[in-house]
């Protein structure tokens, strides 16, 4: 089970516009096997065992679900989705020290999601930040990018 793991974790870091049309340079995508409750409550400990506190948890996924009939949208686009949104003190306070217009990428937000049809896969994702600005910007938002990598990749590993 390992090996697949590590493969379908690879494919989707090294080829991450395997599954569109357009380069996800914005993003980083990991597919890992499990149950969606697990690998939700996976992330929540890595992100909260670096002693982080999550702000708010979106149930982007029930939300949908609840107002799709009302917007006229028949299709199921998940069958659970969260994304947990969150700051760390330390890599935050470095890029809004180095740029105090850094404050546009705190909360930084991972999400977490199962699609109809893909049993036994979650998907886990997060936006990077751009890297903007001057030396010392760009040093603390490659952090930045870092940090929701490290959360990601002890989960999907």
């Amino acid at each position: 089970m390992r090996p697949v793991l590590l493969i379908l974790l690879s494919i989707s870091v090294v080829f991450p516009a395997i599954a569109g049309d357009q380069p996800r340079d914005y993003m980083r995508h990991y597919v890992v096997s499990g149950t969606f409750e697990d690998v939700r409550d996976d992330v929540e400990l890595a992100i909260t065992g670096r002693g982080i506190k999550i702000n708010n948890v979106a149930h982007i996924g029930k939300m949908l679900a609840r107002t799709g009939k009302d917007l006229g949208g028949a299709k199921e686009v998940f069958t659970e989705a969260q994304a947990f949104e969150f700051c760390s003190a330390t890599v935050s306070r470095a890029t809004m020290e180095a740029d105090p217009h850094n404050i546009v990428f705190c909360p930084y937000v991972i999400a977490v999601y199962a699609l109809p049809n893909e049993s036994n896969k979650v998907h886990i994702a997060f936006r990077r930040p751009l890297f903007v600005g001057t030396a010392a910007s760009k040093a603390s938002l490659e952090a930045v990018d870092k940090l929701l990598a490290d959360i990601v990749s002890e989960v999907a590993n």
